[in-house]
């Protein structure tokens, strides 16, 4: 297969002239309608090819001078430029392989660059407080790589993850840009949900967008430190209370209520508050809802709280053990939750 040649989709209606590769394994073709769709070389079939772009050895001509025979340029695709592509957007992407069997489906891991630049990227999961590289190379502008396929047995490995990212073009001035480092807590809690995930520009499948750069401005995301947690709750102050959002109404599923204590699904905006008034308010959050269903006897709720240094979990665990003592309590469905939920029933 080379540039120029005619192929046919295996797996799926469609096909194209080949423009350029990506790789080992990607093939750029350009559909009827001019775009050029990205596609894994083992899904096209070559059903016509162009002789015109076969490399020949040139004949020999022993009357004339030996002289240097001249190769031919190497033709190298590159996606037109836009003027919106001047600005870094770079999203880490999870599409499942089966969307009508999420509970048992593989996944698929996409790094998305919505820009003009190349982007040399290092996709990292952390490992205590060291980093494994989980797939490093280039990205071309305004195209998205596959970055690895999992299962949900390594879920865990996928909490807290990382991108870095430098930005370039080639064989053309550009502006410069700041080296970038984002950390993500990827909620595996998620992956057992079909609603959350959802239509977008990006995937003809439906996916889990995480933005890694957004209009050049690299994603912040909070991280809870244990230890300064720790210390905040032996603190003897009062905070200031901060504003809070309405709480999300509860959702019932199959008679259990679920109750998602994330700090950002439960507040728009923590800027200046400390991991102490955070903690507090989720706790917060959590004792209304339990004072709320006091009277339902048997109601199951299930409260998640993620994985991660495990300090909502004790806290939670703790006002159990001191304020509800008739309820019983246990880790809720890893199917349905992973590691990162407990479910309460109330006695």
């Amino acid at each position: 297969m080379k540039i120029g040649d005619k192929v046919r989709f295996l797996s799926e209606v469609g096909g194209g002239i080949v423009k350029g590769f990506q790789g080992k394994d990607i093939v750029l073709v350009e559909d009827a309608d001019g775009f050029d769709i990205p596609m894994l070389i083992r899904e096209c079939v070559v059903i016509d090819t162009d002789d015109y772009n076969i490399k020949r050895k040139p004949q020999a001509q022993p009357e004339q001078p030996k002289k240097q025979v001249e190769e031919e340029p190497e033709i190298t695709y590159r996606p037109a430029e836009t003027k919106e592509g001047e600005r870094l957007n770079v999203m880490l992407a999870f599409v499942p392989q089966d969307v009508k069997a999420i509970s048992s489906t593989d996944f698929d891991a996409y790094l998305v660059n919505d820009s003009n630049y190349y982007l040399y990227y290092t996709y990292l999961s952390a490992e205590g407080k060291s980093w494994k590289v989980r797939a490093q190379g280039n990205i071309e502008p305004n195209t998205k790589l596959l970055l690895e396929e999992f299962g949900k047995d390594i879920l865990n490995e996928l909490e807290h993850v990382a991108i870095q990212l430098i930005a370039y073009k080639d064989g053309k001035n550009f502006t410069l840009k700041p080296a970038v480092g984002v950390e993500l807590r990827v909620d595996t809690v998620k992956f057992y949900k079909l609603h959350t995930f959802r239509e977008s520009v990006y995937f003809e499948e439906p996916s889990l967008i995480y933005d890694v750069v957004k209009d050049d401005e690299p994603v912040k995301q909070y991280f809870a430190d244990a230890n300064a947690l720790k210390e905040a709750l032996l603190q003897k102050k009062n905070p200031e209370k901060p504003k809070s959002q309405p709480i999300v109404k509860p959702q019932k599923h199959n008679d259990i209520i679920e109750v998602d204590l994330h700090i950002n699904e439960l507040l728009d905006n923590t800027t200046n508050m400390t991991n102490s008034e955070m903690l507090d308010y989720q706790l917060g959050v959590f004792n209304k809802t339990l004072n709320e269903y006091k009277d339902k006897k048997g109601q199951k709720i299930v409260f998640i709280h993620g994985k991660g240094e495990g300090v909502l979990r004790n806290a939670i665990l703790k006002e159990l053990k001191s304020k509800y003592r008739n309820y019983s309590y246990q880790d809720a469905s890893f199917r349905e939750y992973g590691f990162g939920a407990t479910m309460v029933t109330i006695h």
